[in-house]
């Protein structure tokens, strides 16, 4: 099973904008994908029954949008579903440490939904997670 880590930008002076950073097991999705996207604003990714949210159903969740050289249309978008006590993210694409790429992770039903709440409740504090 993998672990799952989010957290987001705070935007200006740091960034451009507020964005999310996802983390698998050690690793920054997003980058490691494709280094021109940014995560999406944390309050509509993270919120309570929000995209990352699992469902027996898969649904597609846009998680980043191009940034650089100009913010664009080109979107990362990841396959959540649920399947028993286990999320599946799929249709990845990203090196692994290896090198190798990594196409789907597994994250245990209940950690992950931990991680997005408390990655939601941390928003809570900071003036753009208002």
């Amino acid at each position: 099973m993998s672990t799952l880590l989010i957290s987001a930008c705070h935007g200006p002076p740091a960034c451009v904008a507020v964005h999310t950073y996802l983390f698998v097991d050690g690793l920054d999705v997003v980058s490691r994908s494709d280094s021109r996207m940014a995560g999406i604003d944390p309050q509509r990714l993270l919120r309570p029954g929000g995209p990352l949210y699992p469902t027996d159903m898969p649904c597609t969740v846009d998680v980043a949008t191009q940034e650089r050289p100009e913010p664009g249309p080109d979107r990362l978008t990841i396959r959540v579903r649920l399947r028993g006590a286990t999320v599946i993210w799929s249709d990845l694409m990203y090196p692994g440490l290896d090198g190798r790429p990594i196409e789907e992770v597994r994250f245990r039903l209940e950690a992950y939904l931990g991680e997005v709440a408390r990655a939601y409740a941390a928003l809570q504090g900071h003036p753009f997670g208002q």
